[in-house]
């Protein structure tokens, strides 16, 4: 008999998810998956990601990994949120509307606040608008309707802190200016990242599959456009990949002239324990992904408790110092640095687990 592929249920068992919800309806031709990895510290909070999946199963493998990280995200930048996130079933491009987007929101409605959607990739701002006229728990909608507004700069702004961080661990200044930064992907966080980097005086060089937009941020910013096959074949200080993830696998860490890696898209390792541990024999510092691109993160649990901007930026600094720790723990017990984020981030929801049980 052939080999049966695992069961949701064992799947959510096997990844320690606390439940996964399925969104259909007919009439707005919404299909989504909800998931809902943790909640010890708080609601789970993550971004709705609409794309178009091969098949139902690469759906769910792809929400059941990206909710996990959000609670080890949430976690290890000390914020009183657990881990979730939505995706849509569907091309952003010809397949969303209105209806859709509300229809979603009913659906996170239904869960009472258990999970709290956000913008993510294949999802805006007028997403959000859409579902926030269906229920109250959805974050980073425009400032004109009281929320926080885009959270990209902040996403950017946490990675340029981690970029920062991983400079002083290896040449023990965080000093960007005269360092060469490859910048992979000119979406909102990448570009805003170019913008920082270039106040620094770093040399930046870009990449994207839209070559009238490299060519216009290349431009507006004065980076140096470069074919995405080059890449890995350039010798850089950094490598910051910020579209989509599993950019570093067999193949590409064979080829790597870096000495860091930090960037904003999720899931970088294409096998994390694989991967992490090629990088740290390697020596290439590998600022964890869901550390690091936490600013966003931030941005929403400061709408969504009611913090102001001054507070919001100050948590985004603090993935400097948070950054610091997991490069810290790494080279001490010579680990994988994701490996050591993991740690320090299972570690603060055990200790907060059993405060909860005391009472």
């Amino acid at each position: 008999m052939p080999e049966q592929s695992p069961s949701v249920l064992d799947q959510l068992s096997a990844s320690g998810h606390k439940k996964v919800v399925f969104c259909n309806d007919s009439d707005s031709g919404l299909k989504a998956i909800i998931a809902i990895h943790d909640t010890t510290l708080g609601p789970a909070l993550g971004g709705t990601r609409m794309y178009n999946y091969s098949s139902e199963a690469e759906a769910l493998e792809d929400v059941l990994r990206l909710s996990k990280r959000m609670t080890y995200k949430s976690a290890i930048t000390g914020l009183n949120l657990g881990g979730g996130k939505g995706v849509i079933i569907g091309d952003s491009r010809k397949d969303k509307s209105e209806a859709l987007m509300r229809s979603y929101g009913r659906f996170i409605k239904n869960l009472n606040g258990e999970y709290i959607t956000a913008e993510e990739l294949g999802t805006t701002a007028r997403d959000m608008e859409y579902i926030r006229m269906e229920t109250q728990y959805v974050t980073g909608v425009p400032e004109s309707l009281g929320g926080a507004g885009d959270p990209a700069p902040f996403s950017a702004q946490g990675v340029y802190y981690g970029i920062k961080a991983s400079l002083k661990e290896v040449y023990g200044s965080d000093m960007l200016a005269g360092k060469t930064v490859v910048v992979q992907g000119l979406g909102k966080v990448g570009e805003h990242l170019v913008s920082l980097l270039r106040k620094e005086n770093a040399v930046v060089l870009i990449s994207d599959i839209n070559k009238d937009l490299t060519m216009h941020v290349a431009s507006k910013y004065k980076a140096k456009p470069i074919d995405a096959d080059k890449i890995f074949g350039i010798e850089a200080d950094v490598y910051a990949p910020c579209a989509l993830g599993a950019t570093i696998n067999d193949k590409t860490i064979d080829k790597m002239k870096f000495a860091v890696i930090a960037g904003s898209a999720n899931n970088q390792l294409a096998d994390d324990e694989k991967h992490g541990r090629a990088l740290l024999e390697k020596g290439v510092v590998f600022a964890p992904d869901y550390l690091i691109n936490a600013g966003g993160l931030i941005s929403c649990y400061s709408e969504l408790t009611g913090l102001g901007k001054k507070r919001t930026i100050q948590l985004t600094e603090h993935i400097f110092d948070a950054t610091r720790d997991v490069l810290r723990m790494s080279k001490k017990e010579n680990i994988p640095t994701l490996e050591a984020a993991n740690r320090i981030a299972e570690q603060r929801i055990a200790s907060i687990k059993k405060i909860k049980s005391s009472y």
